[in-house]
């Protein structure tokens, strides 16, 4: 385990046991809050890059009928039920294994009425924690960084899609080809996801070495958004040793 500024990261030797440490941790979290109030409020982040966590996760012992599930982005233009939309993707790899109390999923709309359905959704009680990724980009959710902005003063926004952004979603598999992949978005922004009382941030793999290494090592700015982790005053990054393998 290690420190930076109030961000401790761990690194594992692969992506199985670094989805299994991040479930226990999350588990032992959830029971906690869970033992001192009613609805235990989580965003999932959806990606291949969490799928190792999503497996130890089903596998813990949690009561999930206190959880109430939300997710932080969705590409706006695809049709209800498209594989490739993040809420069906979590449905497929996480949701449909758990009872949970309720699943709130964006439509990907992207109109003013979705904006504030979401927005009043996520503003009802605080959100006890997040599980989310870091982009190549360095991005959170869909805030890349032309359009990341640390004082948002939004909950939730539209967002267009940078190249670097599109170009991860095929080299991910979740697309073909990059003229397949959305141009737009919905994404909760930065200071909603900073907002949750914990965080725990899950990225491994080589194409992340980059991204990790920077939101460890680069300054705070949004050429970078994910440096703004190490400012949060409870949050842990699990990545492996291809996305750092630099850690002594």
């Amino acid at each position: 385990m290690w420190k930076i500024w109030e961000m401790v990261y761990y690194v594992f030797p692969n992506r199985k046991e670094m989805g299994r440490k991040a479930a226990k941790d999350i588990a032992k979290y959830i029971r906690k809050i869970g033992s001192e109030q009613e609805d235990v409020r989580i965003v999932f982040a959806a990606a291949p890059s969490q799928l190792d966590l999503f497996a130890a996760l089903i596998e813990e012992r949690i009561d999930w009928t206190k959880v109430t599930a939300f997710h932080m982005d969705e590409y706006i233009g695809l049709n209800q039920g498209d594989v490739e939309q993040f809420g069906q993707y979590l449905t497929e790899h996480l949701f449909k294994y758990l009872s949970l109390k309720q699943i709130h999923l964006m439509s990907g709309k992207g109109d003013d009425e979705e904006l504030k359905r979401y927005a009043q959704l996520i503003q009802e009680q605080p959100i006890d924690l997040v599980c989310l990724g870091i982009g190549e980009n360095g991005h959170l959710a869909f805030n890349d960084p032309p359009v990341a902005d640390f004082s948002d003063k939004q909950v939730i926004k539209v967002v267009e899609l940078d190249e670097v952004c599109r170009q991860q979603q095929v080299n991910d598999g979740c697309f073909a080809s990059l003229n397949a992949v959305p141009t737009n978005a919905v994404t909760l922004t930065i200071p909603t996801l900073l907002s949750a009382k914990k965080l725990f941030c899950i990225v491994p793999g080589v194409m992340k070495e980059k991204a990790v290494t920077a939101t460890i090592k680069e300054p705070i700015s949004t050429d970078w958004p994910s440096t703004i982790l190490r400012t949060h005053k409870d949050v842990v990054l699990y990545a492996d040793r291809k996305s750092f393998p630099g850690v002594q």
